[in-house]
């Protein structure tokens, strides 16, 4: 049975890296096979259909999205510090999934569209429960949003980067003042 769920995982990972590097159009059936070194049979047989595969993805997603709240829920600095600190693109398993998902939410596809605004939920309820407030829940979920948005996207704001860690210094110190009420 553990050479059938690493076959999955094996096959979702393809699907990752070929979204990530070559984008939804290239995300074959075919491709996703020959990148996860399975027939495509053996990729039928635990995805029957494209939209299977993508609804795998979204499962993935999912799964490690409620693993990211359970850490949040416990972090020592509380769920808003938590969700800033973490708001920064590390090429972790996670991170991958969601790059890859956000590859195939351009198009009208409710399970990845459904499993984002689940993620979303789910932090924004920790944060609210936290800061009491919708209005500073909300504005603190924005901050995370754009470092992850910028990490993503300039080279610049990588990890162990001195400018990076600076502005996250900073970002903490207005988090710490909306989640107390004083900003």
């Amino acid at each position: 049975m553990v050479w059938v769920m690493s076959a999955r995982e094996d096959v979702l990972d393809a699907l990752e890296e070929i979204l990530i590097r070559d984008g939804e159009r290239a995300a074959t059936l075919d491709a996703v096979a020959a990148q996860a070194g399975v027939s495509k049979g053996g990729l039928l047989y635990h995805f029957g259909s494209q939209r299977a595969l993508v609804e795998g993805l979204a499962e993935r997603m999912r799964e490690r999205a409620a693993q990211d709240v359970e850490l949040m829920a416990e972090a020592s600095d509380g769920p808003s510090a938590y969700f800033v600190r973490t708001s920064v693109f590390e090429d972790t398993p996670f991170d991958r999934t969601l790059v890859a998902a956000t590859r195939l939410s351009g198009r009208d596809d409710a399970p990845v569209h459904q499993a984002f605004a689940d993620m979303r939920e789910g932090w924004l309820a920790l944060i609210r429960e936290e800061v009491g407030d919708d209005a500073r829940a909300e504005a603190i979920m924005l901050i995370g949003d754009g470092l992850y948005y910028n990490a993503v996207l300039d080279p610049a704001f990588q990890a162990g980067d001195a400018v990076r860690a600076k502005a996250m210094q900073g970002l903490l110190g207005v988090v710490a003042q909306l989640r107390d009420g004083t900003a």
